[in-house]
């Protein structure tokens, strides 16, 4: 007898193909990720909003569940803001840009900044910059760092 059954009992012979499709669940990362360099120029000289200055935090999740963030930023003389709420959808990536953080406050253009990513479930970040001050636009990725 074949390991999948009877084939009297399926209505298949033994030699039909079984295609077995799972989704599968992987915990690819880490709770909490830090992005130790942030800074939004003040000036841009490209078109808004693709081109205008921004940093970006992108995230990856690829488990089965919405990942629920909370984004933490600290400044250098004065005390940090956030919790700043996003959501990943399962098996998603998300970009989420700085400079469209307003609750529960703005992160200011032209100051230096940190920040903390806390992640109910493994997810991956990583940090870009768009730096449009000139014409000839800079721009910077890396991976943030992760703890654990």
């Amino acid at each position: 007898m074949s390991p999948l059954g009877d084939p009297a009992d399926t209505g298949r012979s033994l030699l039909t193909p079984v295609v077995v499709v799972s989704r599968m669940t992987s915990l690819i990362g880490k709770r909490t990720w830090a992005i130790p360099e942030g800074y939004i120029p003040a000036e841009s000289t490209g078109d808004e909003p693709a081109l205008e200055s921004h940093e970006t935090v992108c995230v990856l999740n690829t488990t089965g569940d919405d990942a629920s963030l909370e984004i933490t930023v600290y400044f250098p003389d004065r005390e940090p803001a956030g919790p700043y709420e996003k959501t990943v959808p399962a098996a998603r990536t998300r970009h989420f840009r700085f400079d469209e953080f307003d609750d529960p406050e703005p992160i200011p253009r032209g100051e230096p900044y940190a920040s903390v990513v806390e992640s109910d479930v493994p997810v991956v970040c990583q940090h870009t910059r768009l730096d449009s001050r000139q014409a000839e636009n800079a721009l910077l990725s890396t991976i943030a760092f992760p703890d654990g």
